[in-house]
């Protein structure tokens, strides 16, 4: 399983440029199957790229497995000397309100002391604490990856960006006032907008990769997972699986016509799932659909340099996305 100590962890952060499962999944997946074992920073980690194992492992969070990352990845993905700065920050925030309540609740903070203060509740401040850093920190930075590849995408696919903008022009013509802001019917009626966020995030595959690690010896389809060995799923061999998604690589969001996703399945999981399902994903959705709202009745753009992708194995710019953006002749947008 590769070199003491380092295992195969040089294999696993080796840069790629393909839009597929990377090589050092595909190459094991081709010779070992869709389960193997790996060592990474020095942990025996089993690695799942089958769906059904997958959705067992959400199935039994707590039970079986338990929600787990190690430290030096953390530090190798660049979270971690962020989090503890900002969670300071928040306890602080956390304990001034605490000392000095509002009358009235006006902000996240009031909601979460208000639960705290409640008999019997679940809530912990710890727990508490974590929400709101997934909220305001962890999401940012998987939102606005999310936000920079949709803007590559639209402007590789004009078609796509045409029905975008159609239906988007259409919730304007319908408003009384054309310069409010977007309300939560107009929101929910943005299917086109939904089939092109579900498409951008199964084909950006943002998180290469959920860790979980098994409380105790568990036997699946003939393989064991010894008690206390990590176990990470691959969201993108789920994602990019063509058994499942005709010409998988393909970018059609017209695939996901009629289709419902509420939460996690076998075949996607770019939000994670089971118990620890992101808490950030509709709040996420929300974000893109009213920034794309925004972006394609106001505006237009070029590309003018970079945009290139790289995969360490998570999605990077290494040289940003550079557009010039244009504002729109609103009265001609008015007068269509």
């Amino acid at each position: 399983m590769g070199l003491p100590l380092l295992g195969e962890t040089l294999q696993f952060f080796s840069p790629n440029t393909t839009s597929d499962i990377s090589p050092f999944i595909k190459q094991r997946m081709k010779r070992y199957g869709s389960i193997f074992k790996t060592n990474l920073v020095g942990r025996p980690v089993v690695v799942s790229t089958d769906p059904d194992l997958n959705y067992f492992i959400f199935q039994q969070e707590g039970q079986m497995f338990q929600s787990w990352y190690p430290d030096t990845f953390t530090e190798i993905f660049g979270k971690q000397n962020g989090r503890k700065r900002a969670m300071k920050m928040l306890k602080n925030m956390l304990q001034e309100r605490r000392e000095k309540p509002r009358k009235q609740q006006t902000d996240f903070f009031d909601y979460v002391i208000e639960e705290l203060r409640k008999e019997g509740t679940i809530l912990t401040e710890a727990i508490a604490l974590d929400l709101m850093f997934v909220l305001l920190f962890a999401s940012f930075e998987t939102t606005s990856l999310a936000l920079t590849y949709a803007m590559k995408l639209l402007s590789d696919h004009p078609l796509v960006l045409k029905q975008l903008q159609e239906e988007h022009e259409a919730i304007l013509k319908r408003r009384e006032d054309p310069n409010s802001g977007v309300t939560w019917q107009e929101y929910k009626s943005m299917t086109f907008t939904f089939q092109f966020i579900t498409e951008t995030v199964r084909l950006a595959n943002i998180v290469p990769g959920i860790f979980r690690k098994a409380l105790r010896e568990i036997n699946f389809k003939g393989y064991t997972i010894p008690a206390g060995w990590a176990v990470m799923v691959c969201p993108p061999a789920v994602h990019l699986n063509p058994a499942k998604y005709q010409d998988p690589l393909a970018f059609n969001p017209w695939r996901w016509e009629g289709v419902e996703l509420n939460g996690a399945s076998k075949h996607f999981m770019a939000f994670g799932g089971g118990m620890r399902f992101c808490v950030g994903t509709d709040f996420t959705k929300v974000q893109m659909a009213v920034f794309l709202h925004s972006l394609v009745t106001k505006y237009r753009w070029q590309p003018i340099k970079g945009g290139n992708i790289i995969r360490t194995p998570g999605l990077q710019f290494p040289n940003g996305f550079h557009v010039q953006i244009m504002e729109k002749d609103q009265r001609k947008l008015e007068s269509e």
